[in-house]
C-alpha cells in the first residue's frame, strides 16, 4: 500500500512493503513501541523520540502529531485519492464539487442536469455508456452546474471535462 504524506508543504512517499516501511523509496529501520492509545515510543538511526497523537481527523485523512514536542500537520492520501484529484472528483476536504472528468472512455447517453442546477452529493449527473453497460455518474460532493462541456451521444475519453460546478 502507498501513501503520500504531506508536512509542512514536504510531500514523502511512503510505501508498505512486508514488514517494512519505505520512505522516499528507501528502506527505514524503525523502532516503534505504543506506550498507550496516543503515544508511542520510537527509535530511529539511534535517535529515541516520543510520538503523541494528538488529533485525528479520519474524513480529511489528517493527523496532528507532537513528536518530542513539536507539532506536525500530517495530510495523507493514497492511490485512490490521487486518482480522485485526477478526475476532478477531490471533494473530502471542501465538501464541494469540482469539475467532473470522464472516469472512462465511453458514450454519454443521457444528460440529468442543465446549467443552474444545484446538485447535491449522490445525484445523478449524467449516463454513460462503457462497455455495453450503462454507468451513471453521480455527483460527489454539492455544487452548481456552470457548464455542460458533452451532449448525449457524444463519445468521450477517459479524463474529459465532462461538466463544470460552481
Amino acid at each position: 500500500m502507498q501513501y503520500k504524506a504531506r508536512i509542512h508543504n514536504n510531500e514523502i512517499l511512503l510505501e508498505k512493503k512486508d514488514s517494512n516501511w519505505l520512505v522516499n523509496g528507501l528502506t527505514q529501520d524503525w523502532d516503534i513501541r505504543r506506550l498507550d492509545d496516543k503515544r508511542f515510543h520510537m527509535i530511529h538511526n539511534h535517535e529515541c523520540f516520543t510520538a503523541e497523537i494528538v488529533s485525528v481527523l479520519r474524513a480529511e485523512k489528517q493527523v496532528v502529531v507532537k513528536i518530542n514536542n513539536q507539532q506536525y500537520t500530517v495530510q495523507l492520501s493514497d492511490r485512490f485519492d490521487e486518482l480522485l484529484k485526477q478526475l476532478g472528483m477531490n471533494t473530502a476536504a471542501a465538501g464541494k464539487i469540482n469539475d467532473l472528468k470522464s472516469p472512462m472512455p465511453g458514450l454519454v447517453v443521457k444528460l440529468l442536469v442543465q446549467v443552474g442546477d444545484m446538485v447535491n452529493k449522490g445525484d445523478g449527473l449524467l449516463v454513460l455508456e462503457a462497455m455495453k453497460m450503462e454507468n451513471l455518474i453521480k455527483a460527489s460532493g454539492n455544487g452548481t452546474v456552470k457548464a455542460i462541456k458533452v451532449s448525449a451521444g457524444t463519445k468521450v475519453e477517459k479524463g474529459e471535462l465532462l461538466i463544470q460546478f460552481d
